[in-house]
């Protein structure tokens, strides 16, 4: 077998996936949201993303989990807008506010090629939920002209099954977030409902694709499934539902538990949210993932 596991599509399959990504776009099914308008003719529904991607920034990213940056850094690709409303998002200006470029699939292409001549380890795909159709379009072209380094599906997790079947041989690391146990409060601090439900229904299926996260003779991450959750103060992500939902999952999953939360955007109006994690909940939290395969960076 080839690696990365793109190398291993043929022509004809990658032309019938984009082919069916990009028909996701006509009535969009792209993730759970399902808005249904076309953004093919460039219709935006909630993500506010129409027939082309925006992208807020590239560069080598190394301040990413160790497995993912390595030596050289994360090719990071920061795509603007999202399908979901952190009110405590720290990139607020990307996420809700829409800055950025709007790329058509060879610029997109450009960027991913780019990237790898700066001798990236992979390329990292940041908030891509709502743009798989264009991300796939753009890594077929970028195939074709010469791209050889895996790609990192950097996810908030809620995310459409149907898109993550699309990204199945193509993906081989999923960093993916894990934010709440409770779609409650997936509602009320990040706007959209059913997000526990979601996010678990997702995160099985990037580890039914790519398995335990495996680790090649340098420390880099060459396959599988890393989930990320922030810790939030008051116990509000409920950590010990997320971890036993992982270990449910996986005995073996590997997770990064952050500690780096901090009031931004409109936290401010939840008081609740207003504040740091103390050392003590942060304590708690790595108690209560006891077994599990840590990555705190």
């Amino acid at each position: 077998m080839k690696y990365p596991s793109y190398l291993n599509l043929s022509a004809q399959e990658w032309k019938e996936r984009v082919e069916k990504a990009l028909n996701m776009l006509e009535e969009c099914r792209v993730c759970p949201h399902q808005c249904g308008v076309n953004r093919i003719k460039g219709e935006k529904g909630y993500c506010r993303t129409g027939r082309y991607a925006v992208v807020a920034d590239y560069f080598p990213h190394r301040g990413e989990e160790r497995p993912i940056r390595g030596r050289k850094g994360s090719g990071t690709v920061f795509f603007s807008y999202c399908n979901m409303r952190c009110v405590y998002c720290q990139n607020y200006s990307i996420s809700q506010l829409g800055e950025g470029q709007e790329l058509k699939p060879q610029e997109l292409a450009e960027v991913f090629l780019s990237l790898q001549r700066l001798g990236c380890h992979n390329i990292n795909l940041v908030s891509p939920s709502h743009v798989v159709p264009q991300i796939l379009e753009a890594l077929h072209l970028a195939v074709e002209r010469g791209l050889r380094i895996p790609i990192v599906y950097n996810t908030s997790s809620y995310d459409s099954v149907e898109s993550l079947h699309l990204l199945e041989g193509i993906v081989d690391v999923y960093l993916a977030d894990f934010k709440y146990g409770d779609s409650q409060k997936g509602k009320k601090y990040s706007k959209v409902k059913d997000y526990y439900e979601r996010a678990l229904t997702a995160i099985r299926v990037m580890h039914l694709q790519v398995g335990d996260l495996q680790l090649d003779e340098e420390g880099l991450a060459r396959r599988g499934l890393l989930v990320r959750h922030l810790v939030l103060p008051e116990g509000l992500g409920d950590t010990g539902k997320v971890l036993e939902s992982l270990r449910e999952i996986s005995p073996n999953t590997a997770v990064n538990l952050m500690d780096q939360y901090m009031p931004y955007y409109k936290a401010y109006q939840y008081p609740e949210l207003s504040r740091r994690p103390s050392k003590r909940e942060y304590e708690k939290a790595l108690s209560l993932a006891k077994g599990f395969r840590l990555f705190l960076d």
